[in-house]
């Protein structure tokens, strides 16, 4: 059996084998190999039979109620540290037509305040004050020294 591997003293059948296959061997393995082929086309001409699962829980159930008029609030906060940080902001809103402000403290020592009103339809309308002088002190500035590479010392 030339050509052909023993196993356990029988016959090895593989389709991958040598020149001496015989016809029976290799016509098994065509067929083999189209029924793979038809099994796989037809199993993907069905749609997939997965369905999610059903929820363990009911759903939620919400109350729709319209809201009873237009929107009412009033609203503010600020910030004060002893690190300068001073900032805040304040509206209050009644339907349609809010009114509000807001100010922070610039790093050039001012206090910038921005007051707007937004009436109905008109859009936002802002006016912008500043409160204070800017401070530009003096640069105190030095930079620092460079850099000198070190002389190497041969010891």
């Amino acid at each position: 059996m030339a050509g052909q591997r023993l196993y356990n003293g029988e016959e090895n059948i593989s389709c991958h084998q040598t020149r001496s296959t015989s016809p029976n061997i290799t016509m098994l393995c065509k067929i083999v190999f189209v029924a793979l082929v038809v099994v796989a086309a037809v199993g993907a001409d069905r749609p997939s039979s997965y369905r999610p699962p059903r929820p363990s829980y009911r759903p939620p159930t919400y109350r729709t109620q319209d809201p009873v008029g237009p929107a009412e609030y009033d609203f503010n906060w600020a910030v004060n540290d002893h690190e300068g940080n001073d900032f805040g902001h304040n509206e209050a809103g009644n339907g349609y037509n809010t009114e509000g402000s807001y100010y922070v403290q610039l790093p050039d020592g001012r206090l910038q305040k921005v007051t707007y009103t937004v009436n109905d339809d008109s859009g936002y309308l802002a006016q912008v004050e500043y409160q204070g002088e800017a401070q530009y002190p003096q640069q105190s500035y030095k930079p620092a020294p460079s850099y000198q590479r070190p002389r190497p010392s041969y010891q």
